[in-house]
């Protein structure tokens, strides 16, 4: 009786420390008297990866990957004084190294969930990979069209009308050029076998089940979700360390990764 009593008063604490997070991160910390004067940025207490630029708890907020709010403080100041010290030129390899590895362990994980989404369906690999090739190019040409429109929307807005005209064209191509890969996606799908297993695919970004019978709009839908977005903003930011790691170790010199935020996308 006892246990139960202290599990409760556990859960019930817990909850209360959720809701003053999310209360905090509501109305603001001066507000609700819990700020820190003496807190630095560099202390513990201060998210690193808000600091740098990207908090997962963020990210995967209202998803099926939420991870609630996120125990550590975003104040806005914290990340104006940091950016400030980084614009000055001071290095922080101790706050840029934890947000790596927390990026690495993020991209790991969901590759883990990726590769045991795949088992499940029993493809063998050269229609995976082939699979995975055409949605990345679909996925690459649906990027296109929205830089695409909101390019053409913004030059109507300046009454650039013949220039918006042109970016119009270019939207209509590239809808045509989607419409065929996708009828190529379809033709595959429909050559791959047909188990219930086979129509259905996992997304190489997030590990989503994709379905060979998801309309146009759905499967957009999905490319331009939070949860799809997310992991490929953190894929985007990994990726990019790597290709800064791998530069850095060619010229030692440069060294901005261990010492600086990653460049905002």
């Amino acid at each position: 009786m006892h246990d139960v009593a202290n599990f409760q008063t556990n859960v019930m604490g817990r909850k209360a420390e959720l809701q003053r997070i999310a209360l905090e991160r509501l109305m603001g910390p001066e507000v609700m008297g819990t700020v820190d004067k003496d807190v630095h940025f560099t202390d513990p207490k201060v998210c690193r990866n808000f600091l740098c630029g990207t908090c997962p708890h963020d990210l995967f907020s209202n998803t099926k990957m939420d991870l609630g709010p996120c125990p550590k403080s975003h104040l806005p100041r914290y990340k104006e004084l940091y950016d400030a010290a980084v614009e000055r030129g001071e290095t922080f390899p101790v706050i840029v190294g934890d947000f790596q590895r927390n990026i690495q362990m993020f991209v790991g994980d969901i590759d883990r969930k990726i590769a045991a989404n795949r088992r499940r369906l029993e493809q063998t690999p050269e229609e995976m990979e082939r699979y995975n090739s055409m949605m990345r190019d679909i996925n690459e040409v649906e990027e296109a069209i929205t830089a695409a429109t909101n390019e053409m929307e913004s030059l109507g807005e300046q009454g650039r009308v013949e220039e918006s005209l042109k970016e119009l064209e270019k939207v209509e191509a590239l809808k045509m050029e989607r419409s065929d890969k996708e009828k190529e996606l379809q033709t595959l799908q429909e050559n791959s076998g047909a188990s219930g297993h086979q129509k259905l695919r996992v997304c190489d970004i997030c590990g989503a089940y994709l379905s060979i019978l998801d309309s146009d709009r759905r499967l957009a839908d999905h490319f331009s979700g939070k949860m799809h977005m997310g992991y490929q903003r953190l894929r985007d930011l990994f990726r990019d360390m790597q290709s800064e790691r791998r530069s850095t170790e060619q010229n030692p010199l440069r060294d901005r990764y261990r010492s600086r935020s990653p460049p905002t996308r």
